[in-house]
């Protein structure tokens, strides 16, 4: 498969910390052989699910924000490598496939200055390169009958994620974001702020439920894109669940699994929604990570989820001595949601 760099069980075994008497998900997880098919061997494989990794923040910065998310791949994947192999999750339910291409993109972005308009509009023009190698390997994924689990990596990269789930479904499909932003910034050149909005004008993107936004954070352009798109479009506020109370989570989930859940659908997780998580745009205020945890958990056992994308994560931002929580925390979501998919 092109534009892959793949992973080997060398490369598992140097994040897996191995000890007498335990089995880690590093010793069970498979990879692709040397010169195996790429396709074939996913397709023919009894796992169920596939992970890969997107370990740049272009999109970021071409969003006026700062690089960092391209590490959390990195992070996510040595404490999902070091999850115990246990009768309540099993390494060998996962294919590491590895992780887009971006070597060349992120070594051209080193160059320029995202304070400028130019700058920015080379920036897109970067991540306009990354969305087809993301929606074509997403694609190829789900084809193979496998759920791909996505660690980011800006919120750039759900544009890819929509589309190539929507190619492989042959329609269009939905999405549920657990953000604190709507993501749906103007149609000015590709980057963290704007994937559901290019995906819905480009005819990959059918519903779209976005959870917990927060109102601050809501521009007047992005309010008017939602009740451009009122049918198609819906959301809750952090403030009217967890504030004011006029909303009850447990009743907004079910609501929002109404609206996406009867098609395909992708489960889009941010990061920056939860509290004191280091990312680009951390925040003191949002729902918690028990709650993160039960949502994944919830849409996870859905039958139509597509993927799960988790993003934004920056694991080195003022937490120099404590940057292994942000992969622990990636690698309980993606625990929990393997354990609700496998035993629905």
């Amino acid at each position: 498969m092109k534009n892959i760099v793949p992973f080997t069980i060398a490369d598992l075994l140097k994040y897996t910390k191995q000890r007498s008497g335990e089995i880690k998900f590093g010793e069970r997880i498979a990879t692709v052989p040397k010169d195996a098919d790429v396709f074939e061997f996913m397709k023919e494989s009894d796992a169920q699910f596939v992970l890969l990794g997107i370990p740049e923040d272009i999109g970021i910065r071409a969003n006026y924000g700062k690089p960092g998310a391209a590490l959390a791949w990195h992070y996510a994947l040595k404490s999902i490598c070091n999850l115990q192999h246990n009768r309540f999750c099993k390494g060998n339910s996962l294919i590491v496939l590895g992780q887009i291409d971006i070597a060349e993109a992120m070594e051209a972005s080193k160059t320029i200055d995202s304070s400028t308009k130019e700058g920015r509009r080379e920036l897109s023009a970067l991540v306009e390169k990354i969305d087809k190698d993301v929606s074509h390997v997403v694609c190829r994924i789900i084809q193979a009958g496998k759920i791909p689990i996505i660690i980011g990596g800006g919120h750039n990269n759900a544009y890819g994620n929509v589309k190539g789930a929507a190619l492989a479904n042959g329609r269009p499909i939905s999405a549920i974001n657990y953000d604190s932003r709507a993501r749906l910034r103007m149609l000015e050149g590709r980057h963290s702020g704007n994937g559901f909005n290019y995906a819905i004008e480009e005819g990959f993107l059918k519903n779209y439920f976005i959870f917990g936004m927060h109102e601050s954070y809501a521009n007047k352009g992005i309010l008017e894109t939602i009740k451009k798109y009122a049918e198609r479009v819906r959301y809750n506020t952090y403030e009217q669940i967890a504030v004011r109370k006029e909303k009850h989570f447990s009743e907004e989930i079910a609501l929002a699994k109404g609206f996406i859940a009867d098609d395909p659908f992708g489960l889009e997780i941010d990061l920056s929604a939860l509290p004191h998580i280091p990312t680009d745009t951390m925040t003191a205020s949002g729902f918690s990570i028990e709650k993160a945890r039960h949502f994944v958990h919830y849409f996870g056992k859905c039958k139509n989820v597509s993927y799960l994308h988790i993003c934004e994560g920056a694991p080195e931002y003022d937490y120099a001595s404590y940057t292994h929580l942000t992969g622990k925390l990636i690698a309980a979501l993606v625990s929990d949601f393997i354990k609700a998919k496998v035993n629905v």
